[in-house]
Order: C-alpha cells, then structure tokens, then sequence
C-alpha cells in the first residue's frame, strides 16, 4: 500500500491506524511505486487544514479538517478524519478501539478520574473523541478503576519493581519477538550468564539501599529453564542483597510448561515467589505444534498441578487468541479446559504480528490461515472468567493486534498482578536486569519517563556487563 505525505507531521499515528485495517500489508513511500491503493495526506503550508485522499480501486475518499492549534487535539482531528475514511472504504467497518493507536488506552480514563470527572464523563470522552465503542470505553473505564485502587498500595516515590532477565527457552516460539535462546545451545554459558546478572544486580542494591522493591518479576525468556541449583542461586542472591521486607508481589514466569519440574518448583519454594505462571496459550496440539511450542496439552495439565501440589496458590495462565488456523470454537474449547483448571490469574492476548516473529517474517507461509478475533470471542473470554470470579484489572494493545482487540489480564480478588499494573501505567521506576531488558526512570514531578537498555545478545552483555552498569548508573544520577 503506498503512503504519501508531503510532511511528516503525525506520520506516526497515521501509520498505526493504517496497520490496524491493513496488518498484513507493506507501506511504501516512494511515489513511482505502482499501486491501487494509496493514501495521500497534504498539509496546509501554516498547519491549518490537512487534507486527506484515500483511493481504493476506482473508488476515492476525501476529507479536509481544519486544524486546531493544540497539538493533541489537531493530532486527533486527523486520525478521526483518516478513521471515517478507512471505515467507508471497508464498507463502513468500525474498530473496537475507533481511532485509538496507542498502547496504554487506560491512561486516558485514569486522568479523568484523577481530574474528578463522572463515569458517564470519562466514557463519553472515549467515545465522542476517540470514538471507541460502548463496550470497550465501559471497559476501559473499570479498569482504571481498578488499576488506580491498586496503585494506590504501592510507595511509587520510594519504591521501584525489580525485572531479573533469563532469555532462554526450550524452543522460540512462531510468534515471539522477545530476546530468548535456545537452552541446549547456551546451556554451557549459563552460569557465566547469572555471574553478569548477579554483578548487574549487585550495583541495583548498592545503588538503591534504603529502598525497597516493591515487587520482582523474573520474566524472559523462560526462567524455569535454569536448573533447580540455577534458580536456587539467583533467588538466593535476590533475597541476600534486597530489602524484601515490603515485598508486594514475587512473580516467576514458567511460561513454557515442559520446563517446569518437581524440582524446580521446590527450589522455587523456598523463596517468597508468591505468583507463577504457566502458560498454554491453547489447548489444540495441532497449534501448539504449529507455533513452534514443542510441548503438549498433557504437559500442561501436568506442570499445573504440580505447581498446585507444591502450594502455589496464584496461578497465572496466558492465552492468545487468534493463533494461525483457529476460529471462536477452537477459542471457546480451550478457555473450557482453562476454566476447568480454576487458575487465580489468566491473560487474553490478541495475537499481535511483530516484525521480529517468524510469524511475520515467513508470512507467506501462513498467509492462507485465518487469524481471527472479534468482540464476540473476547466477550466469550471475559464471561466464563467472569463466572468463576476473575475480574479485568489490566489492560494493554499492540500494533497489528488480531481483530484490532487488546490483552486483558483477569484476576481474583487479591491475585492480581501488580507489576503489570506498575509496568503499564508508568507510575514507578522499573531497574531492569539481563540482556535484552529495559529500565525505566519514572519522576513523578514532571511525568518524565527516560530509558536505558541492555543488549540483547547474551554474549555481549556478559562481554559489556560494565558498560550495561554504566547505562544504569546514567540513567538514575541522582536518583
């Protein structure tokens, strides 16, 4: 698809609403390219008016706005305006989340509570400036709710959430773009691996004495595909060197079944790991097989209920909707077993397309499978966690998203998953440790929110682990 702007203003968002009807397609710039379809956007010289020229077979769609001065708002205009034009050109289909791109669309109805404004307020600003649908703005807004109550526990000014990077796991998955490598072929470098990781964690502690983490997430990567002594050693650390004292919330994630043990949920155990997740994603063998998972439905059940056995008693499961070659029935089926299961804690996630996934980048291979999503399916999901007591508390959207829906994170009352939350809403400082992960300086003086990553390639985060450090101790100068 060819996208031609004469400036580059809101390029961005014009691009993401372009994705959100069009995920599968390229865009291309160049205005030689041959194509039928095409979206033209010309702005006044002043930034006054911007006209926009969408040109779909022999069909052309139009429209001009006059822009407002406040910047927000003029962005606005423009992606209502490009909104109602994709909607005619795909006979007239509307978005659940109407002209909303960005990934943290609670944010917007936290700052109306905050500012005192009314449930019918909030959820009418969603709807008339956004135009998201009733069901999604209603949704929206109960989180928020729920989300503000929760943060409301946490010492955001002088506590912060400790991420502990393990990027391995048995196999990478189709879909996955995060930093993860194949554990039998990095096997021999692990433990030179936690040896970085232990002296990165070290300068957190030292750096950060006199507070402390308000939560730990040990995320990935699988970390339970270290051994039992590797885990063992690394939580060992963690509790030696970090004030646990206002500990809220330990979170390991097991994402991948066929690494979770007897053994390792043991050495878990004698830690204060206080959630665990062990995550499906489905319960059909032939996706499984499909995305690359490399485990079965059996190892499921099997590492559920000896996470059960082993009294952990906050189980999170995630799922993903919209995997190559399933429908709402294959959907339905397995949140059946999942609701079966009674887990604390399960994610929805709509299948988002990264441009690092296989599943992006072999995408001719699977450009015949149907990867659906609706809001019948999601609201199929949200009923049958609901009739077993697990409520919306968290809420987050990609780019290229199956069905234009969202991840929603549901919980029991007392389960839910604060760094989610604390991660989401950008509320606290996360100090990030291991290859691949990102810390984030949050100063709630000024809503500033800086960065500083790790490389993702594990050797080269053990080669630069002073340099990693030195990002660190940039980013948190006078902290």
């Amino acid at each position: 698809m060819k996208l031609l702007m004469n400036d580059p203003l809101f390029e961005y968002d014009i691009r993401g609403l372009l994705m959100a009807y069009y995920p599968w397609r390229d865009f291309v710039t160049d205005p030689e390219t041959e194509d039928p379809e095409g979206l033209t956007v010309e702005y006044a010289p002043e930034k006054t008016a911007c006209r926009l020229v969408f040109e779909t077979g022999e069909q052309v769609f139009e429209e001009t706005v006059t822009l407002a001065e406040e910047r927000t708002e003029a962005k606005n205009q423009v992606k209502r305006a490009l909104y109602n034009i994709l909607s005619k050109a795909n006979g007239d289909k509307r978005l659940p989340w109407g002209a909303l791109t960005g990934i943290r669309p609670v944010k917007l109805p936290m700052a109306d509570i905050l500012e005192g404004k009314t449930r019918e307020e909030t959820v009418g600003h969603l709807k008339k400036d956004y135009l998201v649908s009733d069901e999604k703005a209603e949704l929206a807004y109960e989180i928020a709710e729920r989300e503000l109550k929760l943060i409301s526990r946490v010492d955001t000014e002088r506590g912060y959430s400790l991420y502990v990077g393990v990027p391995f796991c048995p196999t990478t998955c189709l879909y996955c773009s995060f930093t993860s490598y194949p554990i039998k072929k990095y096997e021999t470098k692990v433990d030179d691996y936690l040896e970085a990781l232990e002296k990165e964690l070290l300068w957190v502690s030292e750096h950060f004495k006199g507070r402390r983490p308000d939560t730990v997430y040990f995320g990935g990567g699988t970390p339970t595909t270290l051994d039992p002594e590797q885990l063992k050693r690394l939580c060992g650390f963690i509790q030696d060197h970090f004030d646990l004292s206002g500990l809220l919330e330990w979170t390991v994630e097991g994402g991948r079944p066929d690494s979770i043990t007897k053994e390792k949920l043991e050495a878990l155990k004698r830690f204060p790991v206080t959630r665990l997740s062990v995550n499906p994603q489905t319960m059909h063998q032939r996706t499984l097989d499909l995305i690359g998972r490399r485990h079965t439905v059996e190892d499921v059940l099997r590492a559920y209920e000896l996470a059960r056995e082993t009294g952990f008693n906050n189980i999170n499961m995630d799922l993903i909707v919209g995997l190559p070659g399933e429908d709402g029935k294959d959907v339905e089926e397995t949140m059946d077993r999942i609701v079966s299961l009674n887990p604390e804690n399960v994610t929805i996630h709509s299948l988002a397309i990264k441009r690092a996934a296989r599943l992006n980048l072999e995408k001719s291979i699977y450009a015949d499978m149907r990867m659906e999503n609706s809001d019948e399916v999601m609201d199929m999901c949200r009923d049958k966690l609901k009739a077993i007591g697990l409520h919306p508390y968290y809420l987050y959207r990609q780019k290229n998203m199956a069905g234009n829906q969202e991840n929603v994170g549901y919980a029991r009352e007392g389960k839910e998953g604060i760094y989610n939350i604390l991660i989401m809403e950008e509320v606290e400082s996360i100090l990030a440790c291991g290859a691949g992960a990102t810390s984030k300086r949050v100063r709630t003086e000024n809503s500033l929110i800086t960065r500083a990553e790790n490389v993702k390639n594990v050797d080269l985060y053990m080669q630069n682990i002073d340099e990693m450090i030195l990002r660190k101790e940039k980013l948190f100068s006078g902290d």
